[in-house]
C-alpha cells in the first residue's frame, strides 16, 4: 500500500505483478484547459486514465447550484459526484491509485488529496512524474485511454481535513491556525495577479512556493530536508495548525504532501483558496 509517494521502480513492479492498480494522468495547463488531453493523447504511461482538472476534479459554477464542496476557481465537486466519476472510469475500492502529471506535481496532487478525502488511502504520487517514467524506459502509449467497465466505488469516511472559507476567517490571527500560501512570491506580495480579481494574500499567511519541495531532478526532496525547511518556516508554530492554500486549491497540495513526507502531517486544505477569499466582500487583504 502506497499512500504518499511511489517510485518508478515500485510502480513498474506493481504493474508487472498485475496488482490491482489504476494510473491517472492529470496533466493540465491553466491557460489552455484542453492542452492536457492533447498531451495525454501524444504520450502517457501505458494503461493510464486521463483525469481532467476542470471536468473530473472540479465542479465549475456556483456552489449553491452545483452542490460543490468548496468555492474558488476550481471548486471541489461533492464527494458523491467524485465517486460517480471514479466508478465511471472503472476505479474501485480494491485498487492502488497512482497519480502523475508532467508539470512538476502542479496538478496530480489534487487527485491524490481527493481520493483520500473520499476515504481511499491507497493513492500515491509518482515521484518525478512522467519525465522520470520516460527516463527509466517505462512502457508508454499514445492515443485515447483504453475503455474500462464501470465499477461501483464506495465512499468511506474522509481521511483529509477540508477547511471552509468561514473556518479560515473565524480563526484568522489566532494561534490555532497557521496559513501557508503556495503561490509564487510576486503573487503572494500582490505585485502581480494574472488570474484573480484582487492581488495580495490572506493576512498573516506564510509563503512557501510549492516548487520549493523538489530537488533539481523533479523528485521530492528527502524527508529530513523537507522537515528542516518547514520547521524553519513555522518557527514556534504547531504544524498541526497548518491550513494550506494557493490560488484555487490545486498547487497547494505539494506543500501538504511534503509536510506528510516530512512527518509533520496531517494538515488541512482551504480548497477555495485565494480565489474564493478575495471574491468575498469584506475579507481582509494584505500586500507586501
Amino acid at each position: 500500500m502506497y499512500t504518499t509517494l511511489i517510485s518508478v521502480a515500485e510502480l513498474q513492479a506493481l504493474l508487472a505483478n498485475d496488482a490491482p492498480c489504476m494510473v491517472f494522468d492529470c496533466s493540465f495547463e491553466l491557460a489552455n484547459p484542453e492542452a492536457g488531453a492533447a498531451m495525454f493523447a501524444e504520450v502517457h504511461i501505458a494503461g493510464a486514465i486521463y483525469a481532467h482538472l476542470d471536468q473530473a476534479l472540479s465542479a465549475k459554477g456556483e456552489r449553491s447550484v452545483t452542490g460543490a464542496a468548496s468555492g474558488g476557481r476550481h471548486p471541489l465537486p461533492s464527494r458523491e459526484a467524485f465517486a460517480a466519476w471514479l466508478s465511471s472510469v472503472g476505479f474501485d475500492n480494491t485498487m492502488q491509485a497512482v497519480v502523475y502529471d508532467r508539470q512538476g506535481v502542479n496538478y496530480c496532487g489534487r487527485l491524490w488529496w481527493m481520493l483520500q478525502w473520499a476515504g481511499h488511502a491507497n493513492v500515491a504520487v509518482l515521484d518525478g512524474g512522467l519525465q522520470a517514467w520516460q527516463a527509466a524506459g517505462g512502457a508508454l502509449e499514445h492515443g485515447a485511454a483504453t475503455q474500462r467497465s464501470p465499477s461501483n466505488f464506495a465512499l468511506a469516511p474522509a481521511q483529509r481535513a477540508l477547511a471552509a472559507m468561514e473556518d479560515v476567517a473565524k480563526q484568522l490571527g489566532r494561534e490555532s491556525q497557521t496559513l501557508i500560501d503556495a503561490r509564487s512570491a510576486p503573487r503572494f506580495r500582490g505585485e502581480v495577479e494574472p488570474l484573480d480579481p484582487v492581488a495580495g494574500h490572506i493576512p498573516g499567511a506564510l509563503n512557501r512556493v510549492f516548487t520549493s519541495n523538489f530537488a533539481p531532478d523533479g523528485r521530492f526532496k528527502q524527508a529530513e530536508q523537507l522537515r528542516a525547511e518547514f520547521s524553519a518556516l513555522l518557527g514556534s508554530r504547531d504544524p498541526s495548525t497548518v491550513v494550506h492554500h494557493c490560488g484555487s486549491g490545486v498547487s497547494a497540495i505539494p506543500n501538504l504532501l511534503a509536510m506528510e513526507i516530512a512527518g509533520l502531517g496531517p494538515t488541512a486544505l482551504f480548497a477555495g483558496s485565494w480565489s474564493e477569499w478575495c471574491s468575498e466582500p469584506g475579507n481582509p487583504v494584505a500586500q507586501g
